[in-house]
């Protein structure tokens, strides 16, 4: 009973990580779907102008233009950065330890887990004041074991 019950609690401490990992790579999927369809909506208007002749116009809709691929190109390397981030700790074998930066690593669980408690609960909402370290140099740490107990310790 007592194995049955640990079983249940690291399937459900999956499932929240699972949750808090989506959710952290849907935020900037979103922003690349939006910038996408805007844009596409901006090249229809720059056709528009093009024919009417108006170059000013179709300068300044082709500026637009630029600065949504930049913010298309930050999003999509910002969930690019996500996965990696998230291969880069599967791919540690267990207990394998390696130079690690805690801030970052914390950083990342603290979100993990507050999106896992938000996709449980939509009405939770809190603010997350972090105080970290800046000079605090790499720990040879197997970073898959600490981000497994920052997990336990935020969820708690």
């Amino acid at each position: 009973a007592e194995y049955m019950g640990i079983q249940s609690e690291k399937m459900a401490s999956l499932g929240e990580l699972t949750a808090g990992i989506a959710h952290e790579i849907q935020n900037p999927l979103n922003f690349v779907n939006n910038f996408s369809e805007v844009t596409a909506e901006l090249a229809e208007e720059l056709e528009s102008e093009l024919e009417r002749d108006d170059k000013e116009e179709a300068k300044a809709i082709v500026s637009d233009i630029r600065q949504n691929l930049a913010k298309i190109t930050h999003h999509g390397k910002r969930a690019d950065s996500i996965v990696k981030g998230m291969l880069e700790h599967s791919r540690t074998s267990a207990g394998h330890k390696e130079p690690t930066d805690l801030n970052k690593l914390a950083g990342e669980y603290l979100q993990l887990a507050y999106h896992g408690v938000r996709a449980k609960n939509k009405d939770f909402n809190a603010r997350l004041v972090t105080d970290f370290d800046e000079q605090l140099p790499k720990a040879n740490v197997a970073p898959q074991e600490i981000g497994r107990g920052l997990i336990n310790l935020f969820n708690n």
